[in-house]
């Protein structure tokens, strides 16, 4: 299970005090077994709070990084004698097993997210464009479209899974019809600033209603966002809520325009963006992206994508209750019957106003689904 945010402020602590609090950030690295050049990347200086945090965002971009760095703080003198060297220990042993899952698995095939919490169904299409939305540095944009209710907005969750084991970190904004340039801006803002690093956030007073300059606002959100540690995707959710008129659309249009021109300078640190609910009929982007641009359309689950979800399903994770060794086609035939019948039963009813959409009520039933048959 990787580490949350809160637990790397941990980590970050203990390089700081135990690892770098030397004159020497360089050789103290190499000597501790980091490669030349990856310690040759960092950028070092005689503060340690500054060169721990460069560190650690360095080995966050990578899960063979992260346990590289655990191993080496865990076994720092300094920490082994004292109590915080068992939670060392423990952050190395969720890595170890997170890095094992990474290695056996196609994460983009992955059916249950977030430690077994939450399902993905189907989407084979996006499964594929995302990976080859990742693995292509010449793609800087991915619109998903599709019917309301299709799932278009759950595809953030998808992302966040695939972030976790590809080094970068989404960003979402969702909009309305009451969105504005300026509004999107400042979200954004906030997501790639970092206080921590002494960056100074985007001055409110220069974007007062209307924006002087859509175009400046943009430079300054992407080049930010090129410029700190992290890789960020920027992910625009519920854009087919905007008012036609909306001055949002043209901030797409520069912000779309500005990643593919950061892109060619810097390459994979440039920022990606990501537009949810964004269908052909609304406004084009840019000419020049024509080669750099990713399409998915989202479908409503149906039956036969339950059935191929659970069989996956049940032939990668079968139930305790069947004893070692691998189960008959009868009988996962027989559980996978039992399992789409219970998840279509339990989504019969639209429960009325203000209940949630077909596709949640599908997550939500073959969730409970397998949560059952991990007790069995």
């Amino acid at each position: 299970m990787p580490l949350a945010d809160t637990e790397w402020d941990l980590v970050t602590m203990w390089v700081r005090e135990y690892l770098l609090d030397t004159v020497d950030p360089h050789t103290q690295l190499v000597n501790h077994g980091f490669s030349g050049d990856f310690v040759g990347s960092l950028s070092l200086t005689s503060v340690s709070a500054e060169n721990a945090r460069a560190l650690v965002q360095a080995s966050r971009k990578d899960i063979q990084r992260q346990l590289k760095l655990i191993e080496v703080v865990s076994e720092v003198d300094r920490l082994a004698v004292l109590p915080d060297v068992s939670k060392a220990h423990e952050f190395h042993d969720r890595l170890r097993e997170d890095y094992r899952l990474h290695a056996s698995q196609d994460n983009f095939r992955t059916l249950v997210l977030k430690d077994g919490a939450e399902v993905f169904i189907d989407r084979q299409g996006l499964r594929e464009t995302l990976r080859q939305f990742v693995d292509d540095p010449v793609k800087s944009v991915l619109l998903v479209d599709g019917e309301p209710g299709s799932g278009r907005s759950y595809t953030y969750n998808f992302i966040r899974h695939i972030g976790q084991h590809h080094g970068f970190r989404p960003a979402r904004v969702t909009l309305s019809e009451t969105s504005s340039a300026d509004k999107v801006v400042r979200r954004l803002a906030e997501f790639v600033s970092d206080p921590r690093a002494g960056v100074s956030p985007l001055n409110p007073t220069e974007l007062n209603d209307l924006l002087p300059s859509i175009d400046e606002a943009v430079h300054w959100v992407v080049g930010r966002a090129t410029a700190v540690e992290d890789r960020f995707w920027l992910v625009l959710d519920e854009c087919d809520k905007l008012a036609p008129s909306s001055d949002v659309f043209d901030f797409i249009g520069q912000l779309s325009l500005a990643i593919y021109e950061h892109a060619a300078v810097k390459g994979d640190q440039a920022p990606r963006l990501v537009l949810l609910g964004y269908g052909p009929t609304m406004r084009q982007l840019p000419y020049d992206l024509r080669g750099s641009i990713c399409w998915d359309t989202a479908k409503a689950v149906e039956p036969a994508d339950l059935r191929t979800f659970f069989d996956q399903y049940f032939h990668e994770s079968p139930p305790g209750f069947l004893g070692a060794g691998a189960p008959e086609e009868a009988t996962i035939a027989e559980l996978v019957d039992v399992a789409v019948e219970e998840v279509l039963r339990a989504t019969e009813t639209d429960g009325g106003a203000g209940a949630e959409g077909y596709m949640r009520r599908i997550c939500t039933a073959a969730e409970g689904t397998i949560r059952v048959y991990r007790t069995l």
